[in-house]
């Protein structure tokens, strides 16, 4: 994605903690690329093809999130590569990382290689994640290199834990020498087996078997000391525990090669929502855990332990999600509620600045993964977000872009709204401005 000729946003608050920017200026962008941040009105002996005006609005480096499931190829009935990037980018991100957790998974070239192809007509940029084991069975490693010469930028199981820790040392090993993450799902699966909510004093009142801390917490320790171990490079997918955490903090500490996500749904709700409605929508894994477990996670995003915000969109359809709690798939979808909940939740009541925000949902994930965006100096590819702080609205599934509609958040009242998405220079989404 690369437009031609010249776009200039116009009077914004450009805050880029990648160059440590906060100030009110013009951005201007020629060919795709920043051209440069300049100060407002001034004459630029150029005509811009497009201009926006962004007064009083924020103009940050395009959002990026890592962790997303977009089901194509399999159950395109559920999401595919185009309509998650439409959500996407109504949501503010101008680039995705998917899962390879599909049907069949990715887990060749070919593989890769379709999701790069289908990526061609998407809204948004779309970074393909591959698998770590063959057909997702944690029995034997794929063909890392392969995989990464085909346009993979990381590995991951994600969905399935990996459980024999030697194919997980291996697979630290390759990331060593790749230079690229190994995306862990933290659980093991003999602690959890048939849990559907966290193992709590609100499942023993409500008769639901539990998934505890524990099974998070162990392999969390196992995958610490096995990225210690081989110097290799681990990323933390959807921590969700105060012991997961402490265990990331003093890894960081040590030195190891060590990053950590977290996901808007578990900085905000608890298990004791479910006990009221058993709304399947409140059905996730790792489960929404305990009012201790949010605090922790919340001191992890102010104190640096956790690196970067995620979705974990996980569409599903209607007829699997609308069943009874313990019968449900896990997962909700999340890439056009994120950033609102992030500003309702976290910036207006004084939690996080928009320099941290910005960094968490912007520049830290490109760092992860070794990307191009995450920043707007010059030469960069003019990826960029502008955002209403003040904008109200309601949501309201049925609206989504996104095929799928599984989301605990309707109805709520969020503040802060993306109004425009821009990819390459080129504008694929824009309300209201």
């Amino acid at each position: 994605m690369r437009a031609k000729g010249y776009l200039l946003i116009k009077g914004g608050r450009i805050v880029d903690p990648a160059s440590g920017i906060d100030r009110v200026a013009d951005l201007l962008i020629k060919d795709g690329l920043v051209e440069g941040i300049i100060q407002p009105g001034k004459r630029m002996g150029m005509k811009a093809q497009e201009v926006i005006s962004a007064q009083g609005k924020l103009v940050v480096p395009g959002l990026i999130d890592i962790h997303t499931h977009l089901r194509e190829p399999g159950r395109e009935d559920e999401e595919t590569i185009l309509s998650g990037s439409q959500a996407a980018a109504a949501g503010g991100f101008t680039g995705v990382a998917c899962m390879a957790n599909t049907q069949p998974p990715i887990d060749s070239q070919e593989g890769v290689r379709f999701v790069l192809e289908k990526a061609k007509q998407a809204k948004c940029r779309i970074y393909p994640i591959a698998a770590v084991t063959k057909g997702l069975r944690g029995e034997e490693l794929t063909e890392a290199t392969d995989l990464v010469r085909a346009g993979a930028v990381a590995l991951s199981d994600d969905g399935n834990p990996i459980s024999n820790s030697q194919i997980m040392r291996r697979a630290l090993e390759y990331s060593k020498v790749l230079k690229i993450p190994i995306c862990s799902h933290c659980e093991d699966r003999e602690l959890s087996s048939g849990g559907v909510m966290n193992e709590s004093y609100t499942s023993t009142l409500l008769g639901l078997a539990g998934i505890p801390s524990i099974s998070e917490e162990v392999m969390v320790a196992r995958d610490v000391h096995l990225a210690e171990f081989t110097e290799g490079r681990l990323h933390l997918a959807h921590l969700s525990t105060a012991g997961s955490l402490e265990l990331v903090r003093e890894a960081k500490k040590r030195g190891v090669r060590v990053t950590a996500e977290a996901t808007p749904h578990h900085l905000i709700l608890t298990d004791e929502l479910i006990g009221p409605s058993f709304d399947p929508n409140l059905k996730m894994n790792p489960p929404l855990r305990g009012r201790k477990d949010v605090e922790a996670l919340r001191e992890g995003l102010a104190d640096g332990t956790i690196d970067c915000l995620v979705t974990d969109h996980a569409p599903h359809s209607p007829e699997e999600k609308d069943v009874e709690f313990a019968a449900a798939p896990f997962g909700i979808i999340g890439l056009e509620t994120s950033l609102g909940l992030i500003l309702t939740e976290l910036y207006h009541k004084g939690l996080l600045d928009l320099q941290a925000i910005i960094s968490l949902m912007s520049t830290n994930p490109a760092k992860i993964l070794g990307l191009k965006g995450g920043n707007l100096k010059p030469g960069s590819p003019a990826d960029v977000t502008i955002i209403d702080l003040k904008r109200e609205w309601q949501v309201e599934p049925a609206k989504f872009r996104s095929k799928s509609k599984n989301t605990p958040f309707g109805g709520w009242t969020l503040q802060g709204k993306a109004l425009a998405t821009i990819v390459g220079g080129e504008i694929c989404f824009r309300e209201g401005i």
